[in-house]
């Protein structure tokens, strides 16, 4: 699963409101398997423990999610870095590995890749995510559990994004050498390419 000295925590996201789409993303089937159920997957092949924080945890109860814990998120859900924090009082372990749901090519080789770099990165950083020119892709990455103070207080003074959160401290680049496999699936166009199999998920 994950190497001794690298134990894991899993939260996956599940609380957006799936406008663009029309349907909630989190059931759509991805080669006959809903997205939620297929993101769990491999997030429990990553981690010791898998939550998933949700408004609906009643929507979900019938997917074939046996490693994963629910956590009811605030109804008056204000967006994925209050999900975040939400989950990450619960984590007992060093790091947690942060999931959005709809990440229908993830790669779990990806993954375990990332996972053998931790043990590597510089004390300092509160994070070790993948960058890309609109900045880190913050809901396939990993952060130290010890963040959670500094989160707490940013939220608290009316903070919201991730990316602002994270300018205020060092994080640690991972390598990316496909960007496809963070691919994001929000509207139906997004599907379709899917479902043309024009690329490989």
């Amino acid at each position: 699963m994950t190497n001794d000295s690298t134990l894991i925590t899993a939260i996956v996201l599940a609380g957006g409101q799936s406008s663009r789409m029309g349907e909630d993303k989190a059931l759509i089937p991805i080669q006959g398997m809903p997205l939620l159920q297929r993101v769990c997957r491999i997030a429990a092949s990553c981690a010791n423990t898998v939550y998933v924080v949700t408004p609906w945890p009643e929507r979900y109860q019938n997917l074939d999610l046996p490693s994963c814990q629910f956590i009811r998120e605030s109804p008056n859900s204000q967006g994925p870095l209050v999900g975040f924090a939400q989950g990450l009082t619960l984590v007992d372990t060093g790091w947690v590995l942060l999931l959005a749901c709809d990440l229908p090519k993830l790669q779990l080789d990806l993954l375990q890749d990332w996972i053998a770099r931790l043990d590597s990165v510089d004390d300092d950083a509160i994070a070790a995510l993948a960058h890309h020119a609109k900045g880190w892709e913050v809901l396939c990455g990993f952060y130290r559990r010890r963040c959670l103070p500094q989160l707490l207080e940013f939220i608290k003074q009316g903070g919201r994004s991730f990316q602002h959160w994270l300018q205020n401290y060092p994080v640690e680049i991972l390598p990316l050498p496909n960007p496809e496999i963070l691919f994001n699936c929000n509207t139906p166009q997004d599907l379709s390419v899917l479902d043309d199999g024009n690329s490989k998920v």
